[in-house]
């Protein structure tokens, strides 16, 4: 957090009144799952966004980011985009929502830096989302009801606020979603912003998006968490995405259902002549995926490793094969770390198309892996695949 206080001294000539930290998620199982109404597994990880701010008295809001060349200012009741710094609407996109959810706040700087690589599916972009929210909250106290603003919080003698309870980071959770489908413009699910929010150290978050659920599975002791990016960055506001769902939303109505969830393999393959090949596929994906997350379920609790890297794998083939959102150089890094001694399993990670792997791995051969995953890589394709060793962390805050 130091090296954060100094950059937003060096932008804005002052110290920062309140920071923040939202951690980057990797998608354990449950590929697309989340806005089918399905199941996800999920971890966040300790590569982590951090925020600084302080309230300012001209009611503009200026954000600075160290990845980023150019600053943004605007406003605080006049939010619009500008292409030029389309990495800022994830942050307006938030602040646009307070405003229709009648949360009052005005001006603040803000200082970005970030240690999760953007595009390689550890969703920066809903870190960024949260932590913007709870920006505004440790500036501007306020608390969401689901019929609006309640009684803000308190804070203590420190000034510290009083932490999240559980509905609380599911309103949150889902203002910081409406700001991505509505001006962002990708139309995704609730499992990144969940993650961010309810991630637990050494634990393996567990969410039903039907009944949005949130349980956590402690991680089996002796496994290394390790991502491989591939290199490849998609934008997944560019449309792809948003053509997935809208092909699996097809399917569930062809199916007479408001959403995949409600298909189990039996009824699809008896009803299979109701949809086009296309929404065939992706259904079977989903459907497929969501059986796998219940099993992995059951293999984490039991401690069985091996079913649980087999269900990786099932799930990597299953999004190459069928949901087809894979890319060579993912399929690449997941035939190499399948190959590799103490692998337990590994799949693309997040929207695909690009990005990143999580893989399991064995501690005692963590070392190993990375150097031969990257090493192999490189010599296949003849270009760097970054490795990270990732913890298991707590959720924002």
């Amino acid at each position: 957090m130091t090296d954060l206080k100094s950059f937003y001294r060096q932008q804005f000539g002052s110290p920062p009144a309140r920071w923040v930290r939202a951690p980057g998620r990797l998608e354990l199982l449950g590929n697309h799952t989340d806005y089918n109404q399905g199941l996800v597994m999920s971890v966040a990880v300790d590569k982590c966004l951090e925020m600084a701010a302080a309230p300012r008295l001209d009611g503009k809001i200026e954000l600075v980011s160290s990845a980023f060349a150019q600053r943004e200012k605007f406003s605080f009741d006049r939010i619009e985009k500008n292409p030029a710094n389309s990495w800022a609407d994830y942050a307006k996109g938030v602040l646009l929502q307070l405003r229709r959810s009648r949360v009052n706040f005005t001006g603040f700087n803000a200082a970005i830096r970030s240690a999760i690589p953007l595009g390689a599916g550890l969703s920066s972009s809903a870190a960024l989302e949260v932590a913007t929210v709870l920006t505004v909250r440790h500036l501007f106290p306020f608390t969401l009801s689901k019929t609006g603003p309640a009684s803000p919080p308190r804070r203590s003698s420190s000034g510290a606020l009083p932490e999240l309870s559980k509905t609380e980071k599911l309103l949150l959770a889902q203002l910081c979603l409406k700001a991505e489908s509505e001006f962002v413009g990708v139309n995704c699910g609730l499992l990144d912003q969940i993650s961010c929010l309810f991630g637990k150290a050494g634990h393996v978050i567990e969410i039903d998006c039907q009944d949005l659920t949130v349980d956590h599975c402690p991680m089996p002791s002796g496994i290394g968490v390790i991502v491989c990016d591939s290199g490849v960055r998609h934008d997944l506001a560019d449309g792809t995405y948003n053509a997935l769902r809208k092909l699996c939303e097809s399917a569930a109505r062809r199916l007479g259902v408001s959403a995949l969830r409600a298909i189990d393999p039996r009824r699809l393959e008896a009803e299979r002549s109701k949809l086009s090949e296309r929404e065939y596929q992706c259904a079977f994906h989903v459907v497929g995926e969501n059986h796998r997350v219940v099993c992995a379920e059951r293999a984490l609790r039991e401690g069985d490793l091996e079913q649980l890297g087999r269900l990786l794998f099932e799930s990597h083939a299953s999004s190459r094969d069928c949901f087809k959102n894979s890319c060579p150089e993912l399929d690449l890094l997941v035939e190499l770390a399948a190959a590799q001694p103490g692998c337990i399993g590994a799949r693309l990670t997040g929207g695909g198309f690009g990005g990143a792997t999580i893989n399991l791995v064995e501690l005692s051969q963590v070392e190993r892996f990375c150097h031969e995953i990257a090493a192999q890589f490189e010599a296949r394709t003849g270009r760097k695949a970054p490795v990270l060793r990732c913890q298991i962390v707590d959720g924002a805050g």
